[in-house]
């Protein structure tokens, strides 16, 4: 009897552990990368023509917050970004940017709206890239929870509220790679 239960403790032990490993492996591919000051410097020249500003409060006010993520697993870095100003936000939220390198700058994958933190990168993939949790609430939206974006073929859907993003069921593993703790820059 005493043999049997150690038994069943040590399988109960090797399956936890086994499931740790898998879901670590899942989540490897969405470990932040720490970009060098060139892709920074590139990054940053990118949002400032994206966004624009000619006037001095435009300039002064808005922030962004990024992150460096293989949304592909092939081992380039795509970049995600949440800008922070009057301009890019409303009651439903912020806007948000999924960037891929272009040469020496970026191209505009997919714009998304009404964007709110934290922003999950998830272990489960469409058409080759990370799905996309993003928290929805505010903004006539009475119910929180969180949305699943994923990826068509071509882009993101654009805004998190309506289809063809859908709310995410259960609880699907994830790395946030951008939260309401992570620090913003002036983009100017």
């Amino acid at each position: 009897m005493r043999k049997r239960l150690l038994d069943c403790h040590l399988v109960t032990a090797l399956v936890a552990v086994a499931s740790f490993v898998f879901l670590a492996a899942g989540c490897l591919a969405q470990q932040q990368h720490q970009p060098s000051s060139s892709q920074q410097d590139s990054l940053r020249r990118f949002l400032q023509n994206y966004d624009g500003s000619s006037t001095d409060e435009g300039r002064k006010e808005t922030r962004y917050l990024s992150a460096f993520v293989d949304l592909k697993d092939d081992g380039v870095q795509e970049v995600i970004v949440y800008f922070v100003s009057n301009k890019w936000c409303g009651s439903g939220g912020c806007t948000a940017l999924i960037l891929a390198p272009e040469g020496s700058s970026y191209k505009v994958v997919t714009k998304i709206t009404v964007t709110r933190l934290p922003i999950r990168v998830l272990a489960t993939k469409s058409n080759g890239w990370h799905d996309i949790a993003i928290p929805v609430h505010g903004g006539g939206i009475v119910h929180a929870y969180e949305a699943n974006l994923s990826f068509d073929g071509e882009k993101y859907p654009s805004n998190p509220t309506v289809p063809p993003a859908k709310p995410l069921i259960g609880n699907v593993p994830g790395t946030v790679v951008i939260s309401d703790a992570t620090e913003g820059k002036s983009l100017y």
